[in-house]
């Protein structure tokens, strides 16, 4: 059986994934959903991509996980690819669901529309920790398709 470490995106946590956990277990798979860094309630938010990637590179080897299918979503997309280039020798394939899948030298803002990147600079700026909420109405029509 294999080996499933599931990446979650922005604005989620590990818990995103219990019921693909409780799913693949149910297969015979093992499955872990760690939370990236920064990420959940009442985390320090002071993060950049690195420590990010970090924390589940981090998460990865205190399991000690290899032969390891990789699964990333969205913002997740972003984080496996960084991790398989720390430690290759442990995945055996990366999976990107609806993930961002960046070119060298690009940033995942520069894959999104000009106006959600300057909603998203705005917010963070209006806020006390460079961080935003993403607004209800501006999550469901980007998210749920709906206006």
């Amino acid at each position: 059986m294999s080996t499933f470490v599931l990446v979650h995106g922005s604005w989620h946590d590990g818990s995103t994934w219990k019921a693909v956990v409780k799913h693949l277990e149910a297969e015979a798979h093992q499955a872990f959903a760690p939370t990236i860094a920064g990420h959940g309630k009442g985390v320090n938010k002071n993060v950049n991509h690195a420590k990010c990637t970090q924390s589940i590179v981090d998460y990865i080897l205190d399991k000690d996980l290899t032969d390891i299918v990789l699964l990333g979503h969205s913002f997740g997309g972003t984080i496996i690819a960084k991790v398989a280039e720390a430690i290759s020798e442990r995945i055996k394939r990366l999976i990107f669901l609806n993930a961002f899948v960046l070119n060298d030298g690009e940033s995942l803002t520069d894959n999104i529309p000009p106006h959600s990147r300057a909603l998203f600079d705005k917010l963070a700026r209006e806020s006390d920790d460079n961080t935003m909420i993403m607004p209800f109405e501006i999550w469901r029509q980007a998210f749920q398709g709906r206006r």
